[in-house]
């Protein structure tokens, strides 16, 4: 893919220092799809109180609780689909039922925008939904997945690569949770390991001609995330 000759930065901090677990993103705190007045996108999250011990949580790079307790605290369904008419119409026109997951998220424009969607995932496909007009805004087959890439700190983005179409970048503070259904949907669906990359750089592209750079650093207990177009 053809790469741009200048360079652009978009900066994505977090407006506090990570605590051991987040449960949830607090909407009333985003500053909005363009972003902060110096051109950073800023994302407040909620910690949870929940006691943690020295397990790590697989691709958050934090202490939490043991094993058997976290997959017991895994919902899935956090929106209760059945109740959403506009959701469960999208669903079945796709003829899809079995939502494995179902929760708000951001998701990162080719231009740094971020954008409130629902994501939800089933046994076969990947559905990111605009809330706002309760709209489908993309389909995405599992067996299109290639990979995720994931840094190795405490943030809350992956990335979902497609090669045959472009590719998404998101942040969830249940980006655990996602990443574990995502892997295994597809090892159910078709027998396949989904790769996760853990990188604290790693690439995506927004769009076919268009290709970014996500570094994440970590600074006196927080992370700094950059987005910068190659």
């Amino acid at each position: 893919m053809s790469r741009f000759l200048y360079s652009r930065r978009v900066q994505v901090e977090a407006a506090e220092p990570p605590a051991p677990r987040y449960d949830s993103v607090d909407d009333e705190t985003l500053n909005g799809d363009d972003g902060g007045a110096d051109g950073s996108d800023n994302l407040k999250l909620k910690p949870s109180e929940s006691n943690v011990t020295e397990d790590l949580e697989p691709f958050m790079g934090v202490k939490v609780r043991r094993k058997a307790s976290r997959i017991r605290d895994y919902v899935g369904d956090y929106l209760d689909v059945q109740t959403r008419p506009y959701l469960m119409k999208i669903l079945e026109k796709q003829g899809d039922r079995k939502v494995l997951f179902a929760d708000k998220v951001l998701k990162f424009t080719g231009s740094g925008k971020m954008k409130r969607r629902i994501l939800l995932i089933t046994d076969c496909a990947i559905y990111i939904v605009d809330p706002d007009i309760d709209a489908l805004k993309r389909r995405i087959a599992l067996a299109a997945v290639e990979k995720l890439c994931l840094s190795e700190l405490s943030d809350n983005f992956f990335a979902i690569i497609i090669p045959t179409e472009y590719d998404l970048l998101m942040a969830s503070t249940r980006k655990t949770e996602i990443v574990t259904v995502l892997v295994d949907a597809t090892k159910n669906a078709s027998d396949y390991e989904l790769e996760v990359s853990l990188s604290n750089r790693f690439e995506y592209n927004p769009s076919a001609e268009m290709v970014k750079e996500v570094q994440f650093e970590d600074t006196e207990g927080a992370v700094r995330t950059r987005i910068v177009q190659k």
